[in-house]
């Protein structure tokens, strides 16, 4: 299988600032293995950007197992906390994809930033959020049309930087050619539903640059409430 993407990081429209990173940094295509990350920082200030940056750069340099990478990233911006106590608290999202050629997909994740998949021109939300409102709805006590004005639908309760003991989530996949993968910010999902987003990504089937632009462009009209960071992967024969 053959692999190509885009990336795409926006402040948005109220912040001042932005505390997303993503990988790989720039677009291309590739018949090797391919590994697509998005972390969305939190902690204030320079915090935010401060954790994203260092579990992304951790992540990628480390190596191998999706999750074990993930663990790494944690420790290592736990580290930079101790190191910095004014930066006491910083964590961050992440979510990590491994492409193989072969058609295997092995996912990490901690947060809410999400990974979703195109087939068929039906998208599938492979990840589940880590926050009080996911936990609500996995209870039967809120629906997701509740949780998406509920006040405390950004509160985590799973970051990257926090808990040395942290859990991380791994998916296995097969992919087939065709599909179409996202990793995204929650700066994306909480401006557009579900069926905006899947608009974008499978109906004109724009190519992934253009597919990035216009998610971009769609969650900034929609308000731009926070930062947006997206990753679309196109998988072919």
């Amino acid at each position: 299988m053959r692999f190509e993407w885009a990336g795409r990081s926006d402040v948005g429209r109220m912040r001042d600032h932005n505390e997303d990173a993503f990988w790989p940094p720039a677009d291309g295509a590739t018949d090797d293995v391919l590994t697509v990350a998005v972390a969305d920082g939190m902690g204030g200030h320079a915090g935010g950007e401060i954790a994203s940056s260092i579990a992304l750069d951790t992540a990628i340099t480390v190596g191998g197992d999706p999750a074990v990478r993930i663990q790494a990233a944690n420790l290592a911006v736990i580290d930079a906390a101790r190191l910095r106590p004014r930066l006491s608290g910083m964590g961050t999202t992440l979510t990590l994809a491994v492409l193989d050629p072969d058609g295997d997909l092995d996912i990490a994740h901690v947060g809410d930033s999400r990974a979703y998949l195109v087939r068929d021109e039906t998208l599938e939300q492979l990840t589940q959020d880590h926050s009080y409102v996911a936990d609500l709805i996995a209870a039967g006590k809120l629906t997701p049309e509740e949780a998406d004005t509920h006040p405390y639908r950004s509160v985590l309760t799973r970051a990257v930087g926090l808990d040395p003991a942290m859990e991380v989530d791994n998916y296995g996949f097969v992919l087939e050619p065709g599909d179409r993968l996202l990793l995204c910010s929650d700066g994306l999902t909480s401006m557009l539903s579900n069926q905006q987003v899947s608009e974008v990504l499978g109906d004109a089937r724009p190519p992934p640059s253009a597919a990035a632009d216009e998610l971009i462009a769609a969650a900034n009209e929609a308000g731009g409430a926070d930062n947006i960071t997206v990753i679309v992967v196109d998988i072919t024969g």
